[in-house]
């Protein structure tokens, strides 16, 4: 397999933010640009969605109220999560 390189020119606030969000994946930039060149080839398309989850109203309420819980200082229920677990086995 011989390489090549492909240089793109893009504004510096767009890497920046696209080398985030491909790092929140665990992917840097090459690797992204190379998975989406295959999967162009393998689907005949272009494809690749890679969006980050949006939590549900459910998930952010629960946030809301941990984050409430521990701005209020009181002590926590459980002093470990062995003992947090036990406590639902019962």
């Amino acid at each position: 397999m011989t390489a090549t390189t492909v240089t793109i020119r893009l504004d510096n606030s767009d890497k920046e933010q696209a080398a985030e969000i491909a790092g929140y994946f665990g992917f840097d930039l090459s690797t992204v640009t190379r998975a989406f060149y295959k999967q162009m080839i393998r689907e005949r398309r272009i494809p690749l969605d890679l969006s980050m989850p949006e939590p549900n109203e459910e998930s952010l309420q629960a946030m809301r109220e941990a984050d409430d819980f521990f701005a209020s200082g009181k002590p926590a229920r459980f002093k470990t999560a062995a003992d947090m677990i036990a406590s639902l086995e019962e």
